[in-house]
């Protein structure tokens, strides 16, 4: 959903499921860092309000966001968990790196998705400007870390 139709941080707490005994894998990119540590300050934040668990919560980093795929793969292997959330960020630049990075980890977190039947969430932010990464990490647009903690909240709830 386009963010300037809708605040990435807004949601009804009471339409959320409880997390208390959900487990979550977390797989953050070390590119822009100041990004997608925001994603995953607002993550966890979020998390905290519905009542996970900090010990139920497994975070590891990965360099870029193109690694996220094979973090993403070796946390699952490692910690039994629910889902698991990769957050990245990749600002468009003079080429078309962009893409190919975005729909490399999109294509490879839904492949995750059918080999394991558990949600690998996609909390990467593909934004045309650095301004528009800082929007939506806690800037005008709200935090994208929020809106994927509730969407995995969501889903792993489903199960």
């Amino acid at each position: 959903m386009a963010s300037a139709l809708k605040n990435l941080s807004n949601y009804n707490k009471e339409n959320i499921p409880d997390g208390s005994k959900m487990k979550f894998g977390i797989v953050v990119s070390e590119y822009y860092s100041e990004i997608t540590e925001s994603l995953l300050e607002a993550c966890l934040e979020t998390f905290s309000k519905q009542n996970v668990q900090q010990e139920n919560i497994k975070i590891i980093y990965a360099p870029g966001t193109y690694e996220l795929p094979a973090a993403c793969e070796i946390l699952n292997r490692k910690f039994d968990c629910d889902a698991i959330i990769a957050f990245g960020c990749v600002v468009k630049g003079d080429t078309d790196h962009d893409k190919y990075i975005n729909m490399s980890v999109a294509n490879s977190l839904q492949n995750l998705m059918i080999k394991y039947a558990k949600p690998f969430l996609f909390g990467v932010l593909t934004p045309n400007t650095y301004q528009q990464a800082l929007d939506r990490a806690g800037g005008k647009h709200g935090n994208k870390g929020v809106e994927v903690a509730v969407a995995a909240l969501k889903i792993v709830a489903l199960k």
